[in-house]
């Protein structure tokens, strides 16, 4: 399943870059017309039937998806919720992202303990918090936002997180209601406690 990218309520699919071949590797195409003309009859009858056996197989599937690595359920906050209420609910969860929803319960935003911290610095400094009571997460939330399916590849979404720079992925069900959530802690916890991850059977 792919990675989705929503901008202000327009939804489209993120583009995912193909796993190219290895450094070197020739295709099975360039082999065969090297090697072709000097193959004998029995030789050739040999390659074609391990070409077919090869092509007969069935296609690797992923073994992680997300969500065998995502934190669920999620913490999440209408859009007019206020920074206050959202600086509360991180500081108390130990969060430092959260998903902002519309009256629909759908996805329509992220907010970051980083982007609190940049537009209320008052929150950290314990003054006057009245501004922080009054402005809502609509005004600073980020409205681009990639998520993912709970079937999504965990290897897709990791390589949509580096290309980013981001480190929080929403997973939504096919009505794009908040299921859970894959962060950066979620991957590393993968590794240190599922280790070796094996990302393909």
């Amino acid at each position: 399943m792919p990675i989705i990218l929503a901008v202000n309520g327009i939804v489209e699919t993120y583009p995912i870059k193909p796993v190219g071949p290895r450094n070197g590797a020739e295709s099975p195409g360039e082999r065969e017309h090297q090697h072709s003309s000097s193959l004998d009859r029995s030789a050739l009858a040999a390659q074609t039937a391990y070409q077919q056996q090869s092509n007969e197989r069935p296609h690797l599937k992923p073994a992680i998806l997300a969500r065998d690595l995502m934190s669920a359920p999620v913490l999440s906050l209408p859009s007019d919720s206020t920074l206050l209420d959202a600086w509360a609910g991180m500081s108390h969860k130990g969060f430092h992202h959260v998903p902002v929803t519309s009256m629909h319960d759908t996805l329509v935003g992220m907010v970051s303990y980083r982007d609190l911290l940049h537009h209320v610095p008052e929150l950290i400094t314990a003054g006057d918090k009245r501004q922080a009571s009054r402005r809502r997460l609509a005004e600073i939330m980020t409205s681009r936002v990639l998520s993912a399916t709970p079937v999504t590849e965990i290897r897709e979404i990791a390589r949509a997180m580096l290309d980013e720079r981001i480190h929080a992925v929403p997973i939504l069900d096919h009505n794009r209601h908040l299921v859970g959530i894959l962060t950066t802690r979620d991957l590393l916890q993968g590794i240190a406690n599922h280790g070796p991850l094996e990302l393909w059977t």
